[in-house]
């Protein structure tokens, strides 16, 4: 399964990107990057940066589902940002769940590179 970390560590990056991407709309329709909403969206940004750091760890998925629904607790101060979190959110689940197949079936020995 290490290839996959190599596919949550992109995941991380890009949801990291997207999240700071979204800085803009918390400047015009939030109360400013200055306020907590905005220093909240720069700390979870940052916070999965250094999940890419961690992702040996056993720990490290259920800190980014609680990344998740730290973004989707913005529901309250900027919709926006919370319809970020529950885009990634959805995508996370997806990946939790093709690991879980791909190790169902390695278990199984059904992978084609099983196969003799």
């Amino acid at each position: 399964m290490k290839s996959f970390r190599g596919v949550m560590a992109g995941m991380l990056v890009l949801e990291a990107i997207v999240v700071a991407l979204a800085l803009p709309v918390v400047a015009w329709l939030g109360s400013g990057i200055g306020s907590v909403t905005g220093w909240s969206v720069i700390a979870i940004a940052a916070a999965l940066l250094v999940c890419c750091g961690l992702l040996r760890q056993s720990w490290i998925t259920v800190v980014i589902l609680l990344l998740q629904a730290a973004l989707i607790a913005f529901v309250v101060a900027l919709p926006a940002v919370a319809i970020i979190g529950l885009i990634f959110l959805a995508t996370w689940l997806w990946l939790f769940w093709l690991r879980r197949d791909v190790a169902r079936r390695m278990a199984e020995g059904r992978l084609p590179s099983q196969q003799v």
